[in-house]
């Protein structure tokens, strides 16, 4: 079946937050004398949304008072959200290049819904989403696949006709759980064997190789391309790419 919509993870796929979501975080660690982290370590911290993110980040005999210090997190995070997030480079070039293939656009985050909102308008304008999706309190977050399956029903799509973008184990659960295409990216956070193990299709290494890819992809007659990190039996093991 050829892709009729596109669904994107946010942070480590589309832009690069962490280090704002790490300074935010080291900010209420250094207020009560707990010891921080490096950036690196958040790496992990982050995919499973703001609280699971606290969670992580306390040190283990505080973990109990993750939900009294969310809003301390948010609240900081909210005051310094744009000060390093950037889209990655062919990020916007490759959004325009789906939407003028006719392929819609969607993302769904586990990021705050407000805070997802207004990253998009932020950095990623202009453009005909057929939904900005981020955690609401009612919601389940990924790798709950209702999200992203309720996204293919706005859209009059199967679920085979969607590719689900991210940088982390959970979008690609996500993806595999919906009956989606999983595509990674090797940008991210997450490593790409992760990615991999997890059930990507592919594992991209920059954001123009997702048009090739789709061309590549079941349901579509040109074979992969092992440039791709190619993940489908016959094709190239992720890490083969130059």
């Amino acid at each position: 079946m050829a892709t009729r919509l596109t669904i994107f993870d946010l942070d480590g796929t589309l832009a690069d937050t962490l280090a704002d979501i790490a300074a935010a975080a080291e900010a209420v660690l250094a207020r009560h004398g707990w010891p921080g982290h490096p950036l690196a370590a958040y790496r992990d911290f982050v995919g499973d949304g703001s609280r699971k993110l606290v969670e992580r980040a306390l040190p283990p005999g505080e973990v109990h008072r993750a939900g009294e210090l969310l809003p301390e997190f948010l609240a900081e995070y909210r005051a310094r959200m744009f000060d390093a997030a950037r889209p990655y480079p062919g990020v916007p070039a490759l959004l325009d290049d789906l939407a003028a293939r006719g392929i819609g656009l969607a993302i769904l985050s586990n990021k705050p819904h407000a805070a997802t909102a207004e990253m998009v308008a932020r950095l990623l304008p202009r453009r005909d989403w057929l939904e900005v999706r981020g955690l609401a309190e009612d919601a389940p977050r990924k790798p709950d696949p209702a999200g992203a399956l309720d996204l293919a029903r706005r859209a009059g799509a199967a679920p085979g006709e969607c590719v689900l973008v991210g940088d982390s184990v959970q979008d690609v659960t996500t993806a595999v759980r919906a009956g989606m295409l999983p595509v990674g990216v090797a940008w991210g956070y997450q490593d790409p064997p992760r990615l991999a193990a997890a059930g990507a299709a592919a594992i991209l290494e920059r954001p123009a190789d997702l048009i090739a890819w789709l061309g590549a992809a079941p349901g579509n007659d040109p074979p992969g391309d092992a440039a791709l990190g190619d993940n489908r039996p016959g094709g190239a093991a992720p890490g083969d790419a130059p």
